[in-house]
């Protein structure tokens, strides 16, 4: 792999740049036929970067996983699915944030590229992956939004971490951004189906709609809730746990 990747991070309040420079300012879309395989090759040298980052961690969650499980006798992850952006999918992003549609741009300002979603069965098992995760001195936590003390206005619930993970390439060491989704069974079940209710739908839902799907989103919390004080009578889970 070639020497035009390089890692910096720019950290801020809200704002976040992770910078990964490259030789030349080349757009994602060619201007021209005879680009169109030098910027392929070159778009898919920067999707192994991407894939290496969530590799790297898929590997970690797995030896948790089972050393928990040879431990606890449970598992606290549920599943683990990865993904990464369609090139579609980021130019569209990419558009709607009004950045020029360059790999400078696209390595720099969008954070989910590679992205990871991690389902426990407790709130407990969540915040616990998080902090096992991060605490490794290979990993590095550059920003969290907490939306399951702090939901959305539509009732979402889910643990976001922004991460940089070490992958050793063949010619050097790189730390490689990862976002981090983490969330209970229940929280996933209403995540999934708002999702396929409001995807690619180009009309707007009504107020009674958006009532409905929080009122939806409600209960699985209660439920959850529920759940977690059965876990911790049952001596399944530990309230203390819940820090994070």
């Amino acid at each position: 792999m070639k020497n035009f990747l390089k890692n910096v991070r720019n950290r801020e309040e809200d704002a976040i740049s992770i910078s990964v420079s490259v030789e030349v300012e080349e757009e994602l879309l060619p201007s021209a036929a005879g680009a169109y395989l030098d910027l392929e090759k070159h778009y898919k040298q920067i999707m192994l970067f991407y894939e290496s980052g969530i590799r790297q961690l898929t590997a970690k969650l797995e030896i948790l996983n089972k050393e928990f499980q040879l431990c606890n006798d449970r598992n606290p992850i549920e599943n683990v699915k990865s993904r990464i952006k369609t090139k579609e999918s980021i130019l569209r992003k990419m558009e709607k944030q009004g950045l020029p549609l360059t790999f400078d741009n696209m390595m720099n300002y969008i954070h989910d590229v590679a992205g990871i979603r991690v389902i426990c069965p407790f709130i407990t098992d969540v915040y616990q992956i998080a902090r096992l995760l991060i605490s490794q001195p290979d990993v590095e936590l550059v920003k969290s939004k907490d939306y399951i003390r702090e939901p959305k206005e539509n009732g979402y619930r889910s643990l976001h971490l922004i991460v940089m993970v070490e992958v050793h390439f063949s010619d050097r060491k790189r730390k490689v951004p990862v976002e981090i989704q983490l969330r209970t069974i229940a929280m996933n079940f209403w995540a999934s189906t708002e999702h396929q209710l409001r995807y690619k739908k180009e009309r707007d839902f009504s107020e009674e709609i958006h009532r409905q799907l929080k009122e939806c989103a409600d209960i699985m919390a209660q439920a959850d809730q529920r759940m977690q004080k059965l876990a911790e009578n049952l001596e399944v889970s530990d309230a203390q746990d819940l820090v994070w």
